[in-house]
């Protein structure tokens, strides 16, 4: 007899009183889901709990989600976590994903493509790992490794990048190419030099080289 596969537990933080128990009642469907209404609650119950997923609005009583993030990831907690918010700007997304945040999903939104984004940072990548250099990094897993700081966490959009670049090593991609492999969603082509930078900035510079006038490769670090 099979045993019944664990349903997965998930932190909600929302604080407005009509929506939160609508979103709580749908990802309830998939989820274990803890719902609670302030962001120093949150915090806690991360810290102490073992929660497989955090959602998290950014503006609610005591302590900001983006403030949220930033103390989990200080305290070097891993736990994938998507902000679910209504500040959908370039500069908030941004903002978000460098505070730690593994994904950001502008409110309103479609439940699908809420559900496909937890599916994917929950995802199971078990494959091969390459060396990039100095660097240790299994495509789709989130992370990769540095020779002198240990793991690093990527976001969605990052580990997706970089793993399609790692698997044609050779290969000059252009960013159309990228866009539409990893941005499905209407972004701009420059999206993808901002993300770019954004792995540089988190590994080494020399991990993907420009080709000027033809796109991005795989480098040499």
């Amino acid at each position: 007899m099979t045993a019944p596969t664990r349903r997965l537990s998930l932190l909600l933080l929302e604080d407005d009183p009509r929506l939160a128990p609508v979103v709580a009642e749908l990802l309830s469907e998939v989820y274990d889901v803890t719902l609670v209404a302030d962001g120093a609650v949150a915090l806690e119950r991360a810290l102490t709990g073992e929660f497989d997923l955090l959602v998290l609005d950014r503006r609610v009583p005591t302590l900001d989600g983006l403030e949220v993030v930033r103390r989990l990831r200080a305290q070097h907690v891993a736990t994938p976590v998507l902000l679910l918010t209504a500040l959908g700007t370039t500069a908030d997304t941004v903002a978000g994903l460098d505070a730690g945040a593994d994904d950001y999903v502008v409110k309103p939104f479609e439940l699908d493509e809420l559900l496909a984004r937890l599916r994917a940072l929950t995802r199971d990548h078990t494959g091969p790992q390459q060396q990039l250099g100095g660097w240790t990094y299994r495509p789709g897993s989130g992370e990769i490794h540095s020779p002198y700081e240990g793991r690093i966490l990527l976001t969605v959009r990052e580990d997706a990048l970089l793993a399609m670049l790692a698997a044609e090593p050779d290969r000059v991609f252009s960013r159309t190419q990228i866009l539409t492999a990893v941005f499905p969603h209407g972004e701009a082509e420059g999206t993808v030099d901002a993300y770019v930078h954004y792995l540089r900035r988190k590994t080494d510079r020399d991990l993907i080289d420009t080709v000027r006038g033809r796109g991005y490769r795989l480098g040499r670090p």
